[in-house]
């Protein structure tokens, strides 16, 4: 390969990441919204809201990884696959049982998946910018799950809405990544 093939491969790399990162902040937008809204008004929304959300992020890390060498290449999101797989099954199965249930699962859940997260961020770190936006979303992901875990517990029964909450800084962290790297190109292209 010659040095304007890697230049030209390193930079479509770069692009599509941030577009990924723009993709995985809208999706978890909309997801919000509409969990907010018809996700409250009705119980089956709000199950197939709870349902789409952790296959959505199966869905998207193995995407990410096959873009970016492969599963074996990319263990911690190989992980997330499994995790963010067996949840949504997890979710079908709990959705039967009680919205503790489901918090509960979450929140384990957000601590696995988090802490993956924080992983990959890691190993990106020197090669892919924004990256320092990924290690709080995984770190704030775990500690997130602790919580959710803590409010199954209590008398009062939780909705959609305490894990909207949780999607809505998700969104929030990979439209900063999104953002920065962004601005980050520009800049490089200017200079």
């Amino acid at each position: 390969m010659t040095h304007y093939q890697t230049t030209v491969a390193s930079r479509e790399k770069e692009q599509w990441l941030t577009r990924y990162y723009f993709t995985r902040a809208g999706f978890s937008a909309v997801w919000v919204a509409a969990a907010l809204t018809v996700g409250q008004q009705s119980a089956s929304i709000a199950a197939a809201l709870l349902i789409i959300y952790p296959a959505w992020d199966a869905a998207a890390n193995f995407v990410d990884a096959s873009r970016n060498g492969g599963l074996g290449n990319n263990r911690t999101q190989a992980i997330n696959v499994a995790v963010s797989s067996v949840m949504t099954v997890a979710v079908v199965v709990v959705l039967t049982m009680s919205m503790n249930w489901v918090l509960s699962a979450f929140g384990l859940w957000a601590i696995f998946s988090g802490v993956l997260q924080l992983g990959t961020a890691v190993r990106r770190w020197r090669t892919s910018g924004g990256q320092w936006a990924m290690v709080l979303s995984g770190g704030q992901s775990a500690v997130a799950g602790v919580f959710f875990i803590a409010q199954a517990r209590m008398p009062e029964p939780p909705s959609i809405a305490n894990i909207a909450g949780y999607a809505g800084l998700g969104a929030f962290y990979f439209l900063v990544s999104a953002v920065w790297r962004s601005v980050s190109h520009m800049r490089r292209k200017t200079a």
